[in-house]
């Protein structure tokens, strides 16, 4: 009986949150979607992501831009839509990039161009992608100590 109750109170709600937001001004609308940008945007770490990036980037092939399009959160989880280019002499190295991306769990990485360079002494290219970060995230400390102890 309780879990009914709890249903049609949880579906109560739900119908007034729609309300709530067919009476939303376009206006209002949009300040409310920058909001949740910018408690993404707050919720995101730089430095993890460069140090995620350091991780899965060969010798032989070198970050030269990093454009942010999206931060969004999908779930619990606070996830990056990122345009990303690398410079290398050859496209070996950059395969091996996207494949250590892709096996890392945290991006998910799409070859989006290739655009050679030549200048008098070296000839490169730099290659575009699409990247999906979604980074790890520590397990506190106490957990840690509990599952070292065989706890839940």
């Amino acid at each position: 009986m309780q879990i009914a109750e709890m249903e049609t109170k949880v579906k109560d709600l739900n119908t007034e949150g729609e309300k709530v937001q067919q009476e939303l001004t376009p206006d209002q609308r949009a300040l409310l979607v920058g909001a949740h940008k910018l408690v993404a945007n707050k919720s995101f770490g730089w430095s993890r992501l460069f140090s995620d990036l350091e991780q899965v980037l060969p010798a032989n092939v070198s970050a030269s831009r990093i454009s942010v399009e999206n931060i969004f959160k999908d779930g619990d989880r606070v996830k990056a839509e990122l345009d990303f280019a690398v410079l290398s002499r050859d496209y070996q190295g950059v395969a091996q990039m996207i494949d250590n991306m892709n096996n890392s769990g945290v991006f998910r990485a799409e070859l989006r161009g290739q655009d050679r360079q030549e200048t008098d002494r070296l000839t490169y290219s730099e290659f575009t992608l699409h990247l999906i970060y979604t980074p790890y995230y520590a397990v506190p400390a106490a957990n840690t100590t509990d599952l070292a102890q065989g706890g839940n």
